[in-house]
Parts: C-alpha cells; sequence; structure tokens
C-alpha cells in the first residue's frame, strides 16, 4: 500500500498520516414522478432519472460537496455555452453495455448515427419497480428493478440498481451495485469496448485542460484507454474549485482490476468485457455468459473529492473502500 502511494508521488514514505476523520452528512431522497431528487447536508447532490423518455436510467447532474457540477449536461439540456455534443448517449452516469444478447444498451435508439447499426438492434432499460428509497443521518440509499427490453418490448433480462450516497464538507461518494439476473434464459455480455459503467464528466475536466490518471500513476488517455488498474479519476478547476471525480472498481468484481474504457474528451469508463480492442488481440475473448436462472453483480464507487488527486489521497481512499469489501 505505501509503496503504491510513493510510485503515484501522492505522499512521501515518511509522511502517511491520515487527517481526522469528518463528520457524516444527513441525506435525504424525494420522489417527483419518474425521478427522485437525492440532497445531501440539505443541499442538491444529484438526481436519478428512469422514466420512459429515455432508453436507460441515469443519474444527472452530480456536485462536489461545494455544489460545483463535474459532469456534462447533454443532451438533458443542449443550450450550455461551450458543451461538446457528440456521443450523446453518453448522460452523466449510467450503467449500460453495448452487446446483451446481440443488443446495444449503451447507445440509444434516439441517436442512431452514433452507433452504426440498425434501430432493430437497440435494447432498452424499462422501470419495472421501485424497492426502497431511504434517507438517513448518515447515509441514503435507492434500489430499483428493471427490465431489459428488445425493441418489441420483449424481456431478455431484469436487472436491478442499488445506489448508496454518503457524504460530508469535502466529498461526495456512492456506492453502486448492478445485477443482471437471467431470468428469462442465459444471458451474454458481448465483447465490445462500448460499455460498462460510466460518466461522462464537465469539459474543464477533459484531459486536456483537466488530467486522466489511474491507480498505476498513469497519465492521459494513451496510457489509460483499455489498461488493468483499480480506479481512474479525471482531476482540473471547474468554475474556480480543484475537484476531482473518480470510479473505484470492486476488489470482487469480475476480471478485477477492470478494463477502463476513458477517452480525452471526458469519458471515464469501467468494461470488463472489452477485451479484444483494448488489448489489440483477436485471440483474447472478453465475452461473459450468465446461465439461465444465474445473476451477475457488478460493484463500483464514484468518489467525487475537493483538490487534486493528491490532496484527496487516491491511494488511500481506494484501499480503505476495499478493506471494506
Amino acid at each position: 500500500m505505501i509503496r503504491r502511494i510513493a510510485k503515484l508521488g501522492l505522499l512521501p514514505l515518511f509522511a502517511f498520516v491520515l487527517a481526522a476523520p469528518s463528520v457524516a452528512a444527513s441525506v435525504e431522497l424525494k420522489r417527483n414522478g419518474n425521478h427522485i431528487n437525492v440532497l445531501i447536508g440539505g443541499r442538491p447532490f444529484t438526481t436519478y432519472y428512469f422514466g420512459a423518455d429515455a432508453a436507460k436510467p441515469y443519474l444527472f447532474p452530480l456536485r462536489s460537496a461545494q455544489g460545483t457540477v463535474v459532469t456534462r449536461s447533454f443532451p438533458m439540456i443542449d443550450d450550455i455555452p461551450g458543451e461538446d455534443h457528440d456521443e450523446p448517449h453518453q448522460r452523466a452516469m449510467y450503467f449500460a453495455h453495448g452487446d446483451i444478447n446481440g443488443l446495444d444498451f449503451w447507445g440509444e435508439a434516439e441517436f442512431p448515427r452514433w452507433s452504426r447499426h440498425s434501430a432493430s438492434t437497440f435494447g432498452r432499460t424499462v422501470f419495472r419497480k421501485l424497492d426502497e428509497m431511504k434517507g438517513g443521518p448518515d447515509s441514503g440509499t435507492l434500489r430499483v428493478e428493471f427490465d431489459l427490453a428488445r425493441p418489441d418490448g420483449r424481456v431478455i433480462a431484469a436487472e436491478t440498481q442499488a445506489f448508496t450516497f454518503t457524504g460530508d464538507e469535502h466529498s461526495r461518494i456512492i456506492d453502486c451495485e448492478f445485477t443482471v439476473l437471467a431470468n428469462q434464459g442465459p444471458v451474454r455480455f458481448g465483447d465490445t469496448k462500448e460499455g460498462t459503467f460510466a460518466i461522462r464528466v464537465v469539459k474543464a475536466l477533459d484531459s486536456p485542460p483537466g488530467r486522466m490518471v489511474n491507480s498505476e500513476g498513469a497519465y492521459g488517455e494513451k496510457a489509460v484507454w483499455g489498461k488493468r488498474a483499480d480506479w481512474v479519476d479525471f482531476y482540473g478547476n471547474v468554475a474556480g474549485e480543484e475537484v476531482g471525480i473518480a470510479i473505484f472498481d470492486n476488489p470482487k468484481n469480475l476480471r478485477h482490476p477492470t478494463y477502463w474504457h476513458t477517452r480525452h474528451y471526458g469519458l471515464l469508463g469501467a468494461n470488463p468485457f472489452g477485451l479484444k480492442e483494448f488489448t489489440h488481440d483477436r485471440h483474447q475473448e472478453g465475452s461473459y455468459t450468465i446461465a439461465a436462472g444465474e445473476s451477475l453483480t457488478l460493484r463500483y464507487r464514484v468518489f467525487i473529492h475537493h483538490g487534486d488527486v493528491h490532496d484527496a489521497h487516491l491511494a488511500d481512499a481506494y484501499a480503505e473502500y476495499a478493506a471494506g469489501q
């Protein structure tokens, strides 16, 4: 652990001192139709959208503890000056994959030109049931059930998305759990780079002007894309705040440490399936089949922090997360 910190240049070996713990803030969840607002310490943090107006559920926007928005607003809001309008299916934060039983749940039929295939192969993640929505003095939880459906509405699998929200005066955390249940027969996740758990960051965090770094100390898309790592972080200056956002791969996940679909234009994605493209080796096979009646669960932590990767002690934060699994 200490060697990894030294490798990243986060702390000299002799200065491995942890700061005093911060006080956790209260969390409130409030439903309004097909979306749920999440407040931390009485302030807006994010909103979870699960209605039929989009092909998949997503959270938007994500904010730092100071209230700075760290995710792109397009396509939900399309009139923000200077914001890129590429890849509109890359919403602020979402779970989806580009090949599930041959259907594309990553792309969206509303934006077909970005996916290069026929409209008949787009899937939809369809809301079925709100299982749990609970706030508390130091955390809040949300659990929602969906069906994975073909364009004709036929269901191919079930999916549960669960989130635990926490925060303090310095950071915001979302612990995420995604379970796909093969309740209609086998479910195959195909080998494609288009997946799987992703965040599209605000333009100021693109790399450049922001910076992209992984747990191995590699910086920039060329060194990070398609490589395996415990975590990847984007950090920079957004609206006057030095801030960053990271995804942590759970040590019990399939093929941990995961491969990363990260782009300089602001895509931050964890993908354990796209081995052929990531490794540039046609002999690799990243597809994974869930047997009928079985399930696959993937867990991640989203860590929104004040300061850069050094100030936030990312290696320490990940070690604490991994130790609790």
